[in-house]
């Protein structure tokens, strides 16, 4: 046995001094708080109860926060493209638009359909025997008004009945993932953001979490998930003429990476996931391998969020956000609480580092590997005396 001690500390030596080589998953723990390792280009912040706070007080931006609480008009107006239809009554038979009299028995025709005309660019349409009269910007109340006034000494006491037959000036366009779109039409009451997709044929979407819906209007862009929508009735905002809603496949999805049983890409599949769900969605952490004082969730946070903490002071500000890094204890059972409240995010990274045993514990495999040959011989020998 002495003469094999120097081949025994020999590959220990060798391979204590193949550490700094060990194939890793990530960082340790000891590399991440190093201050050599990220000067002042990442935010490190501590996982505490006000950090929690502040990240739960804000909340993402919302479809009422982008556009306002708008109400629709009482009265719904005409505009330009509109299809428009006039029917005309007189008071007797034998006027204008009625036909005469041809018996004792039959009063005659007292009304006349005038068919369907598109309102032009200029806003005005073309009355029988009342010239162009401008309807555009209009209720229909009005422009009946206008009609009668422009007959009144052509026809025997008219009355005007004004139908809108194709609302095109109030719409919105409806755009779904894949291509297919449809201009839907907005009532005179007004209508909701969930009306209209139920109204349309997209009801379907409505409880599918990876389906984010976008609202363009007047030249800006607002995009949340679905759900969210749903599960907050402010989200749920009239509707204005000329709109573009969109519907997307978004899924919510964050990284798990490290001392986790699976790696790789999760999603969310619920509205809000916080971090204690993420990392049972992860799998847990491997208990041979995990350090759980080093558990970090990584992300580009929203420079208005970053400002408040002292953490990210000086940080610059990237093209994503401001490059951020939460550090929880796992360990500490109060955290266990934290990681219950602290809000995931799309996009997020979810990593554990090692422990420092675990390389201690592939120095001692990479020993055994070496020495099982060498111990199998000697056995074999001893086993043939």
């Amino acid at each position: 046995m002495l003469r094999r001690t120097p081949l025994v500390q020999i590959l220990v030596l060798a391979a204590v001094s193949a550490c700094s080589s060990l194939p890793r998953q990530g960082p340790m723990k000891a590399d991440i708080v190093a201050d050599t390792t990220y000067p002042p280009d990442i935010a490190m912040i501590e996982m505490t109860g006000a950090v929690v706070a502040v990240l739960e007080s804000s909340l993402p931006p919302t479809l009422q926060g982008a556009f306002g609480d708008y109400r629709p008009p009482r009265e719904q107006r005409i505009g330009v493209g509109d299809g428009v239809q006039i029917t005309l009554w007189e008071a007797a038979a034998g006027g204008l638009f009625s036909s005469p009299v041809v018996d004792r028995s039959s009063p005659g025709t007292r009304s006349a359909v005038i068919p369907e005309q598109i309102v032009a660019r200029d806003g005005a349409i073309t009355v029988p025997f009342g010239g162009r009269v401008e309807v555009a910007g209009r209720t229909p109340p009005e422009v009946e008004g206008v009609i009668v006034q422009r007959l009144a000494d052509k026809a025997i006491d008219p009355q005007a009945l004004v139908t809108v037959v194709h609302n095109i000036s109030n719409t919105v366009s409806l755009i779904r993932d894949g291509g297919a779109a449809a201009r839907v039409p907005l009532s005179v009451r007004g209508d909701r953001l969930l009306e209209v997709l139920a109204g349309s044929g997209g009801g379907g979407q409505l409880g599918n979490n990876d389906t984010s819906v976008q609202i363009t209007r007047d030249g800006r862009t607002m995009s949340v998930a679905l759900s969210a929508v749903m599960a907050d009735p402010r989200q749920n905002i009239y509707l204005r003429p000329d709109d573009v809603v969109t519907l997307l496949r978004n899924p919510q999805t964050f990284t798990s990476s490290g001392a986790v049983v699976h790696n790789g890409l999760i999603p969310f599949d619920v509205p809000a996931l916080s971090l204690g769900q993420a990392v049972a969605k992860a799998g847990g952490l491997i208990d041979e391998r995990a350090d759980p004082t080093a558990v970090y969730v990584v992300r580009f946070e929203d420079p208005a969020i970053a400002r408040r903490f002292s953490q990210a002071d000086g940080v610059p500000v990237l093209a994503n956000g401001v490059p951020s890094i939460y550090h929880v204890n796992l360990r500490d059972p109060s955290s266990l609480f934290l990681a219950q409240r602290f809000p995931m995010r799309n996009r997020d990274i979810l990593y554990v580092a090692n422990a420092n045993y675990s390389d201690l514990q592939k120095v001692l495999n990479m020993v055994n590997l070496l020495l099982s040959p060498a111990l199998t011989a000697a056995s074999v020998k001893t086993l043939a005396k």
